[in-house]
């Protein structure tokens, strides 16, 4: 377990640089789990200055996610994943979303579920102090942080993005599927990095 998340660790320093700060939660039932902050200064000229503030998980991939109706999962073979959160910085007290990342990267060993690409995730709470948001909508992986590739027969631990959504979107989600709400916040410009943001349009 100790050797995956040094890998992990390893992996998303090689992205994203220093951590710049990180907080350690352990819940009933559950092994230790860690948030890292990590600050994109971007470009200067960029819109907002272009900083980034990207949060990690590290320690959801230290077990492999098991399908809760098996009986005796297998320890070793199984999706393994982290979750990441990219917002922009500066405008939001995003700090507090440590906690709801933990509760989300716990719920596997938790809840058995198995988090995968197009799932929506619910806190039940906004995610921060005011925030607009108290979803996610779990993207592909790949895109960002590359898969990190394990000794057989362990799988590839994931990172997958996490895109804030509004209740209105998780609604629309729901019935249209994850690939429709992703259209059409491209389709009207949508920015999922945007702390301060309303629901896109869904007429």
């Amino acid at each position: 377990m100790a050797e995956v998340l040094s890998l992990v660790e390893a992996r998303l320093r090689s992205v994203f640089g220093e951590p710049d700060a990180r907080a350690a939660m352990t819940f009933v039932g559950t092994d230790r789990i860690e948030v890292l902050r990590f600050l994109d200064t971007g470009d200067p000229a960029g819109p907002d200055g272009g900083a980034l503030v990207r949060y990690a998980t590290l320690g959801m991939s230290a077990r492999p996610m098991a399908d809760p109706t098996v009986v005796v999962p297998d320890p070793s073979r199984g999706p393994r994943a982290e979750l990441l959160l990219t917002v922009r910085a500066g405008h939001a007290d995003t700090g507090k979303v440590l906690r709801p990342l933990a509760v989300l990267a716990a719920s596997p060993q938790v809840e058995g579920v198995v988090v995968t690409p197009g799932a929506s995730l619910d806190i039940g709470e906004p995610l921060w102090p005011g925030a607009p948001f108290s979803s996610v909508l779990v993207a592909e992986p790949g895109g960002l942080v590359p898969d990190l590739e394990l000794d057989a027969p362990l799988d590839p631990v994931r990172f997958l993005p996490l895109l804030p959504m509004t209740p209105n979107e998780a609604a629309w989600k729901r019935v249209r599927g994850a690939a429709a709400l992703q259209e059409r916040w491209l389709e009207r410009g949508t920015d999922p990095r945007d702390p301060r943001r309303g629901s896109v349009a869904l007429d």
